[in-house]
């Protein structure tokens, strides 16, 4: 008799594993995600943001089910998408998005890349014997690796859009299960109407008319948690500090560790690191010295930042207050969209009386949303307590020019 267990999710109640998907939940890799935050150093912001990738990845491999089961009647094919579902976020590092754009840096790889050199096993956790590798548990139940990766690499059509689309099982879970635990409203989103009007046409997802309401609510749900949760002033700091600290240290790979395994090695280093590390355990974060909006910024302002390079900022003002590592400059831009590329997807296609059109026919919200700033600031400037004032005045110095 196939063995069966039920986890017990705080969004969707028992979780049914049996099968590969049971075995792949006991995998090194994937007990590994039960060390690192679903939502990195937004815990300081919004105490309840505890939750890791583990949940959010079970959480996603029971949404891209029910999505799955609604548009195909393929019982081999729900469990290969379930198991990409599952296994789509192995590759991160500690704190999840946070070093995501230092770590492409270092290595030329996000966390999608180390996410399909780990399922097809050309990586391996270094501190653990292996009994089973994820390709050779995936093989005893007739499962190529390779096809796992080609759902993950947009190979797969519908599969792929599943997981990895404008309206995807991906985002439904985190929306969600990031609204309940930071305790906002802005994520709450109808997953189960979104689903009942998806169907296919020529083999892609398309959305009956008469989920275009729930779609607006989604899309709106991604922006706003963008701008009041994952991209918070203070939530922004924290991580900027956190990749500071990483960045001005002896080149080391993170990318194997858990968030608690990373400030260890930045405690035992000393110096700069330890300071860092213990800022951010006792919450003596760095603050706001100078910002400034999209709004507030005329031709010759937009022309200056553009052409600004943060680490260089970073560097002059340290150098002229004589603290240099302790200057923080953000200006939003490619980090952002390295971690979240569908921020921008917003043109989902409707299918309305045998006819495909797109969402931006039925609501002016999927245009909108795409050139809505998702930080308040184009530039903010942050550094400790006693530094505002001397900091504020070199910022301010730079338009000045």
């Amino acid at each position: 008799m196939e063995n069966v267990k039920y986890i017990r999710d705080s969004l969707y109640g028992n979780i049914e594993l049996r099968g590969v998907m049971l075995e792949l939940m006991e995998t090194p890799e994937m007990q590994r995600l039960h060390g690192i935050k679903q939502l990195g150093l937004a815990n300081l912001v919004f105490p309840g943001a505890n939750h890791t990738r583990l949940e959010h990845s079970l959480g996603t491999g029971h949404v891209a089910r029910k999505m799955h089961a609604r548009l195909r009647d393929d019982a081999d094919e729900g469990v290969l998408i379930s198991v990409a579902a599952l296994l789509h976020d192995v590759g991160h590092g500690p704190f999840s998005h946070t070093l995501e754009y230092l770590m492409h840096e270092i290595n030329g790889k996000d966390h999608v890349e180390i996410t399909k050199e780990i399922i097809t096993g050309k990586r391996l956790l270094p501190d653990i014997e292996y009994d089973k590798t994820l390709p050779e548990i995936l093989s005893h139940y007739g499962i190529e690796a390779r096809e796992i990766v080609d759902i993950l690499d947009g190979k797969k059509g519908y599969l792929s859009e599943i997981i990895s689309g404008a309206l995807d099982a991906d985002q439904m879970d985190y929306l969600m299960r990031d609204a309940y635990y930071t305790g906002v409203a802005y994520g709450i989103i109808d997953s189960d109407r979104i689903i009942q009007t998806m169907r296919l046409h020529d083999g892609r997802i398309v959305f009956e008319r008469k989920g275009v309401t729930a779609i607006e609510s989604m899309l709106v749900a991604r922006a706003i948690m963008y701008s009041s949760v994952y991209l918070h002033k203070t939530v922004r700091i924290a991580e900027l500090m956190l990749v500071k600290a990483v960045e001005m240290a002896e080149p080391f790979d993170f990318s194997y560790m858990v968030d608690s395994e990373l400030m260890e090695r930045l405690k035992s280093m000393g110096g700069y690191q330890r300071e860092i590390a213990l800022r951010l355990k006792y919450r003596r974060l760095f603050k706001k010295a100078f910002a400034k909006t999209f709004d507030e910024l005329d031709e010759r302002e937009r022309e200056i930042i553009a052409e600004m390079n943060a680490e260089e900022i970073e560097e002059e003002i340290g150098r002229k207050i004589g603290k240099e590592g302790y200057v923080i400059v953000d200006i939003p831009g490619k980090d952002i969209m390295l971690s979240e590329p569908r921020l921008k997807k917003t043109d989902l296609k409707i299918f309305d009386e045998g006819r495909i059109r797109s969402i931006k026919d039925y609501t002016p919200l999927s245009e909108a949303l795409q050139v809505r700033g998702i930080t308040e600031w184009a530039i903010m400037i942050a550094s400790p307590e006693e530094y505002r004032d001397a900091v504020k005045k070199e910022a301010e110095s730079l338009f000045a020019k």
